[in-house]
């Protein structure tokens, strides 16, 4: 936390997402960040604040010791960190929960956490003072076993004394508090026992299922799931009550060799208690046996259980049980499928330990598995290429055993359906499949969900779309962006609510005149947004999503100017701008830039066009349109701070430049021909230095240069 907020200017301007993929980038990084550490540490010292300079002392020491080995890991953490901060910011703008996220944090589930708490509490305490009863037992036996040989040591002369009837009295006595000893303690382990029973086949397991819905959803984007290490407590209390009923069980078996008696209740009742116990071992270890984070490729971590063939990609499991015993004592293996189509390439079997996972757990990491299509008997690969099945489902499993105290117990767990692809251009399609795979169910084994895949409603999908925005690009969808992809998809509708979407309209069919489905289309957006405009959509400054109804209407009342921003609806992939205008004769006129793809956006940030982009009027010199973002937002203070540099004076050859050569940028130029029914340039950006453009107008007319420029509009 001190490191967040010391640093946080620094550690935001670092690509730590690149780094979590590049061992040479992420160790620079983790150098620089300890440089940075150290020079906080100078500053601190000479303010003596004692706190401070101990815990950043501790923060240095830990990023020197556990991550200089694995300086990657480091990168992953913080940028997992710095996406979910940024995932928070996008929903706590965004005007209401969609139903998915309420259904995650209903207070009905919170009270069962808290129940689920107590109760592994209550039961742990319960295991303890029974442990003392057993003691007390222990005891007793000791005492009157000790009574019982002195009297049988005695001469029988003796043994007839009155002392000793009087003392046979009272060992009869023992005896019989002995009995309702041995009764009330069998009572009490089979109270326990009743207890684990009834938590583990109700709401633990209702807790466990939760979770694994709650890692399903955090997968395509949701929010990050938490609540795995309040779940490994209760797992390992659990655990160690059920270990101590059995000691108790043990030490009863131990006290019926050295006592029993006609109506004696533990060879009765131990037996049943006892396998009562191991039957609830063995199923408390199965389900702790969990994928804690599922397959993913380190190149692309916001696209889990997406795998290349002969791409290394990493899942991590963990036993909820958490017994030192246990340490490096348990080797799990993994496999992939049992059609022998895929193997894992790669070290495939590792052990468990604590001493990898920042919190101690009891886990295994995989980081160099990739998988590998095995050839078929024809001599080919089935399959491979870019025509690979994107609908084809696999799932990665992993086996191990447990050995403790007498019991042996063999674990299998699987992570959820994986999509094999073999060239990264099936992606988009393969993490289709995922996020309506996870959407539609909570199955994680259904390997043939796309043989005949449900229709998903259509609310919970938007709610899910918008999610890979803000999980991908740092900022959600509102209400009136994901009303407009509601149209696109289904067309105008009373009601989104009850709507059920078929997969085939979502990513099979082509939308409506155009050649290319829903999905690819806003892949391409999304495509867009993180590597050409991230900054203004982070700010919140590009509308998007808006049709171009929707947009006259928005800016028709407004000042001449005013533009908005909006993806394109033909072009995959294109941003484009529309501003409003006013005539002479007071009518109101729109002008909508041919869209800017990531071709051109490559060679002039997009920031900049909006600064430098200008319009040649016939007989008018050219003037940038563009002065109000919508609704009112002076165009240079939206947009001011992500210049790449300041626009450069118009300047002469005569002033030179480097080497003699006169300065030059790239100024968008457009031309609006008003008479014109010419069809319209398919380029808006014509390079033109400033220079240049003053030597023009100083030996051309305004209408040679318009004749000279030719770059309208598109209707887009």
């Amino acid at each position: 936390m001190e490191i967040r907020h010391l640093l946080a200017q620094w550690i935001e301007s670092q690509d730590w997402e690149a780094a979590a993929n590049n061992e040479a980038m992420a160790m620079i990084l983790l150098q620089n960040l300890i440089i940075q550490v150290d020079e906080q540490l100078d500053r601190v010292s000479q303010e003596k604040n004692l706190l401070l300079i101990h815990n950043l002392k501790r923060v240095r020491k830990l990023l020197q010791g556990k991550y200089h080995g694995n300086p990657m890991h480091i990168a992953v953490i913080i940028s997992n960190c710095l996406r979910e901060e940024r995932r928070i910011l996008a929903a706590a703008s965004m005007p209401v929960q969609g139903p998915l996220e309420k259904s995650l944090q209903s207070s009905v589930v919170s009270e069962r956490q808290r129940n689920v708490e107590h109760k592994v509490s209550a039961i742990k305490n319960s295991a303890q003072m029974t442990d003392q009863d057993v003691k007390y037992l222990e005891d007793l036996q000791e005492e009157f076993d000790f009574r019982y040989k002195t009297i049988q040591s005695l001469e029988q002369n003796d043994k007839n004394s009155a002392l000793i009837k009087q003392e046979m009295l009272a060992l009869q006595a023992m005896l019989n508090t002995l009995d309702y000893k041995r009764k009330e303690v069998l009572s009490k382990i089979g109270r326990v026992i009743h207890e684990i029973d009834m938590l583990m086949s109700n709401m633990l397991t209702e807790e466990l299922l939760d979770w694994k819905r709650r890692q399903q959803i955090a997968c395509i984007g949701g929010p990050l799931h938490g609540g795995l290490d309040q779940l490994q407590n209760c797992f390992t209390l659990l655990a160690e009550s059920l270990f101590q009923v059995r000691r108790q069980l043990e030490k009863l078996d131990e006290l019926l060799t050295r006592l029993t008696y006609d109506g004696d209740p533990i060879p009765v009742q131990r037996p049943q208690l006892l396998e009562k116990v191991n039957f609830l071992l063995y199923n408390l270890f199965r389900n702790s046996f969990v994928v804690e984070r599922q397959p993913c490729m380190p190149t692309h971590p916001q696209r889990p259980m997406v795998l290349k063939t002969l791409i290394q990609f990493t899942v991590k499991l963990r036993l909820l049980i958490k017994l030192p015993e246990l340490n490096y004592q348990i080797r799990v293996k993994a496999t992939i499928d049992n059609n022998r189509r895929f193997v894992l390439c790669g070290t495939h079997v590792k052990a468990m330990n604590m001493d990898e996972s920042a919190n101690g757990s009891l886990s295994v990491e995989f980081r160099h598995l990739q998988p590998k299509e095995m050839k078929t008997s024809a001599g080919s690969k089935g399959n491979e290429g870019p025509h690979m099945v994107t609908e084809e489902l696999h799932s990665i499993s992993f086996e191990t055993q447990v050995c403790l105290y007498g019991l042996t117990i063999n674990l299998e767990t699987s992570s959820l359906p994986v999509v094999m692809i073999s060239n990264v251009s099936q992606l988009p399609n393969a993490w289709a499949s995922i996020i309506w795979y996870n959407l539609s169910t909570n199955d994680p084994q259904n390997l043939s969900f796309f043989n005949n895949p449900p229709a998903a409603t259509l609310s919970q999908l938007l709610e899910v779309l918008s999610w890979q925005f803000s999980s991908y690009v740092g900022r959600g969808l509102n209400s009136e962006q994901l009303n407009m992809l509601a149209e696109k998809l289904v067309g105008q509708q009373v009601s989104y609510n009850d709507y059920q979407l078929s997969w085939a309209k979502f990513c099979k069919e082509h939308l409506p005149g155009k050649s290319f489905t829903f999905w690819v289309w806003l892949e391409a957006i999304l495509d867009l947004i993180k590597k050409h405009i991230l900054p203004l959509w982070i700010d919140g400054y590009v509308m998007g999503f808006v049709s171009k109804e929707k947009e006259r209407i928005l800016l028709k009342d407004k000042t001449p100017g005013t533009f908005l921003l909006r993806f394109s609806e033909s072009n995959l992939g294109g941003i484009t701008f529309t501003w409003v205008d006013q005539l002479e004769n007071g009518d109101v006129t729109f002008h909508s830039v041919e869209p800017y793809n990531k071709g051109r956006l490559s060679a002039l940030p997009f920031a900049d066009i909006l600064r430098d982009y200008k319009v040649i009027m016939a007989d008018n010199v050219p003037e940038n349109p563009l002065k109000y973002l919508y609704p009112d937002i002076p165009k240079d203070k939206a947009f001011g701070k992500h210049y790449s540099c300041q626009p450069n004076e118009v300047s002469k050859p005569s002033d030179g430049g480097g080497k003699g050569y006169v300065p030059s940028v790239f100024i968008p130029v457009s031309k609006i021909l008003n008479d014109s029914t010419e069809p319209h340039s398919p380029s808006d950006l014509l390079p033109m230095s400033p220079s240049v453009y003053a030597v023009l107008r100083e030996h051309l007319s305004p209408t040679a240069i318009e004749t000279a420029l030719s770059s309208p509009y598109s209707t887009d």
